[in-house]
C-alpha cells in the first residue's frame, strides 16, 4: 500500500501542488513584513539593547559605586573607579562599558540593587569606529535621560517576576 501511495504521490507532483497552492494562498493575503527603517517592530519590555546610567527623579545619580555589575560581568566590559564623597557615600568617577565586549547577558542590571545600570530600548546604535562603542559616564548618563521613559516603563513591567 505504501509503495502504491509512493508512485500516485510522485506521479501527480502532489509536492509540487501542495507548494503552489501554498504560494497561491499567500500571494493575495496581507504582507507580514515591515518596512524596516520607517516602521518599528514592538520589542519586549526584557529586551536588551544599548546600556544607561539612570538618575533619581532629583538630578542625583543612582549609581552608588559598589561594583557588583563590575564583578558580574562575564565578558570583563565594565571598567569602574569610585570615590568618597563630602557626605561619607560613594560616588562613581569613572563608568566605562566597552560594548564592543558586551555579550548583552542584563547581569549587570540584575545585580545593580538600585537599578542604575540598565540596558533600554535603543538597538540601532551602529558606529564606524571602536572608539565610539566605549561609552563613558557622560554617554551613559545622556542614554539614561534620553530613554528614562521607556526604561521606568520596562521597569514598571517587569517588577513582579523580579
Amino acid at each position: 500500500m505504501k509503495i502504491l501511495f509512493k508512485i500516485f504521490k510522485s506521479f501527480f507532483l502532489l509536492d509540487v501542488v501542495k507548494g503552489l497552492y501554498l504560494t497561491l494562498k499567500r500571494m493575495f493575503s496581507s504582507s507580514v513584513t515591515i518596512n524596516y527603517p520607517y516602521e518599528k517592530g514592538k520589542l519586549s519590555a526584557r529586551f536588551r539593547g544599548e546600556h544607561a546610567l539612570r538618575r533619581y527623579p532629583n538630578g542625583e545619580e543612582r549609581c552608588i559605586a559598589c561594583k557588583l555589575c563590575e564583578a558580574i560581568c562575564p565578558a570583563l566590559a565594565i571598567t569602574i573607579d569610585a570615590e568618597e564623597k563630602d557626605d561619607g557615600s560613594r560616588r562613581t568617577t569613572r563608568y566605562d562599558i566597552d560594548m564592543t565586549k558586551c555579550i548583552y547577558c542584563g547581569l549587570c542590571q540584575e545585580a545593580c540593587p538600585v537599578d542604575a545600570i540598565v540596558q533600554g530600548p535603543n538597538y540601532e546604535f551602529a558606529t564606524e569606529t571602536h572608539e565610539e562603542l566605549i561609552y563613558n559616564k557622560q554617554k551613559l548618563l545622556d542614554n539614561g535621560e534620553r530613554w528614562e521613559e521607556a526604561l521606568q516603563k520596562n521597569i514598571n513591567t517587569d517588577i513582579e517576576y523580579r
